[in-house]
């Protein structure tokens, strides 16, 4: 019996030294904590084609890092980053009442994702940025440009919910900077 909690007391001093597991290969989740900040946006109601945004970040994988301590522990994701922020776009644009449509847009948004990365020191602060064109029915560029938006919060260290929630409100700021652009927001009414 001695030896059985002999045992059982070195696997849990063990294990409680044990380094916490890389995040590696983790699935993207939508998890944002802000809200759209709409300003006074000018609705267009013409309706706004999505078209499948493409990930132009030199490291496809690369999310997060936490640089807290010596080494610093990455952050990666085999989930296709240019989908999952052009779809989770294109659902704050239809809660921000526009009108999104699959085909036959009267305008239609191509995207490039340049930055989509949380870089974690005694905060989580994540950058999202993405170019984007603004096409016409006649394929005449409308608006071209970056649109960016970050997001910072506290939170324990090297914790995978927080990284999706600073990285899902980069998204929701980006956003709300775009749709409280007037150069946007004429583009998106087709002119």
């Amino acid at each position: 019996m001695r030896a059985r909690l002999v045992i059982l007391s070195l696997a849990v001093a063990a294990s409680a030294q044990a380094k916490p597991a890389l995040l590696l290969h983790v699935s993207l989740q939508w998890r944002p904590t802000s809200e759209l900040n709409l300003g006074t946006m000018q609705m267009s109601q013409a309706p706004i084609q999505f078209e499948p945004f493409q990930d132009a970040r030199s490291d496809k994988e690369a999310i997060g890092e936490n640089d807290e301590k010596g080494q610093p522990k990455p952050v990666t994701t085999t989930d296709d980053v240019a989908a999952f922020v052009g779809g989770h776009m294109r659902e704050l644009f239809d809660h921000a009442g526009l009108k999104t449509v699959d085909s036959n847009g009267a305008v239609r948004i191509r995207g490039e994702v340049r930055e989509f990365f949380v870089r974690e020191t005694s905060t989580y602060k994540s950058v999202v940025a993405v170019h984007l064109t603004v096409v016409g029915r006649d394929g005449k560029t409308l608006w071209s440009g970056i649109a960016s938006g970050n997001a910072t919060r506290f939170g324990r260290s090297y914790k995978l919910e927080n990284y999706y929630e600073v990285l899902s409100d980069a998204v929701v700021n980006t956003v709300s900077s775009m749709l409280q652009s007037a150069e946007f927001q004429k583009a998106l009414a087709g002119h």
